[in-house]
């Protein structure tokens, strides 16, 4: 009825309304390392016989009971004897942790607090024990050739998570606390020197603290600058044109001027084919009173044209840009087309490839969804634990499916 393997069952007891399991492991489960598995010698009698929550029976709780003697393994030293029913460390049976991981993954961490009757807290350190055990029985470092790397707050503070994603599969392969240099590093010291040179495209923004590592570390990696990024810089560029004329007028007196430039920005943000019949009108207004606006709003549009068009069309149209952005006279967008041209190689990689940062946005959404879902969580571990569960295929079956 537990699903209980490789266990000998002694004795059943009540207690204070729950059902009591005496157990101990089968023969050929004793005496072993909870981490290599090694049989080791025995070393003492630990703190005597301890429980183990399982699986609820009906509206009972139900404990499993055993000894919890210490072995001596060679490589691990003194530790607590491995039981075939828990995982090492765990105050719960292992199908108690898998159901758990796999409410986590689909359901609300409130949701999961109810049914399963454990702590708020409890739900993060089960993920994290059950995503490490998946870890170990996978390599989720095979067959990588082309990855994404971006960066995601979740938490206020600025708590960053860096993710690492394979654009063949879509599947998170990787992501760890911070948005550094060492953390790209760890990374790559984890995918070690041949995997590194079997990488031969790198998406991501210009941030030289993801850039730099794997241009010296992956040999044949071509980095690939994200379009969204480079269309984005744009669109600042836009909007840092459009405060300072909205300023200008603001200084100068002219209330109607300034007010009209405020309403302007989603008119100017937008797409063209987005764009209502009152944001046209705005842009139309824009084009026959401010010369400088409507420029700035032509050149983000031409950039962003360039994505939409065939690779060699648009590196010629790219040419074309740079030539106009130079002597436009706008300051934001003459920088701009510095850092593209300083640039130019990273920009055109992505255009030849096709290769963007969607399949990464798109996994930063849901690990934004699994942060909302669950109403926070205490640690950034624990975020990255049910992220792995649920978008590196890490998540375990419900327990006898």
């Amino acid at each position: 009825m537990l699903g209980l393997e490789k266990t000998v069952v002694e004795a059943l007891d009540e207690e204070n309304g729950a059902i009591v399991i005496s157990v101990r492991p089968g023969y050929s489960q004793r005496d072993r390392c909870p981490h290599c598995r090694r049989r080791c010698p025995g070393y003492d009698l630990g703190d005597g016989r301890r429980r183990w929550r399982a699986l609820d029976l009906g509206t009972t709780f139900c404990y499993l009971e055993a000894d919890a003697p210490r072995v001596e393994c060679r490589q691990h030293g003194v530790v607590v004897a491995a039981v075939p029913w828990a995982r090492h460390d765990a105050w719960f049976t292992r199908s108690f942790d898998d159901q758990a991981a796999w409410l986590a993954v689909n359901t609300s961490k409130s949701a999961i607090c109810q049914l399963m009757r454990i702590a708020w807290r409890t739900v993060g350190r089960v993920c994290e024990r059950v995503t490490a055990e998946a870890k170990r029985g996978r390599d989720m470092f095979a067959n990588l050739e082309r990855l994404g790397f971006d960066e995601i707050s979740v938490r206020k503070g600025q708590k960053y998570l860096t993710v690492v994603v394979d654009h063949h599969t879509g599947r998170l392969v990787w992501a760890a606390p911070g948005r550094e240099r060492k953390t790209v590093e760890k990374f790559l010291d984890l995918l070690g020197k041949d995997r590194c040179a079997q990488i031969t495209l790198v998406s991501c923004d210009n941030a030289s603290w993801i850039t730099g590592p794997v241009s010296e570390r992956c040999p044949n990696a071509v980095i690939c600058l994200d379009p969204f990024h480079i269309v984005k810089a744009a669109t600042d560029a836009l909007d840092e044109i459009r405060r300072a004329v909205w300023n200008e007028a603001r200084r100068s007196g002219n209330k109607q001027l300034a007010k009209e430039l405020k309403g302007a920005r989603f008119a100017l943000w937008k797409n063209p084919a987005n764009l209502t019949a009152r944001q046209q009108h705005k842009l139309a207004w824009i084009q026959k009173l401010n010369a400088p606006i409507y420029r700035a709003y032509l050149l983000k549009e031409q950039l962003r044209q360039i994505y939409q068009l065939p690779a060699a069309d648009g590196i010629k149209l790219l040419d074309s840009w740079l030539k106009w952005a130079r002597r436009c006279r706008l300051e934001p967008f003459v920088k701009l087309a510095k850092t593209i041209t300083d640039q130019r190689a990273r920009v055109e990689a992505a255009l030849t490839n096709n290769l963007s940062n969607a399949r990464v946005e798109q996994v930063n959404t849901q690990i934004r969804l699994i942060t909302r879902r669950g109403f926070g969580y205490h640690s950034q571990e624990a975020v990255i634990a049910l992220a792995m569960l649920t978008l590196g295929g890490l998540c375990p079956p419900l327990p006898g499916r």
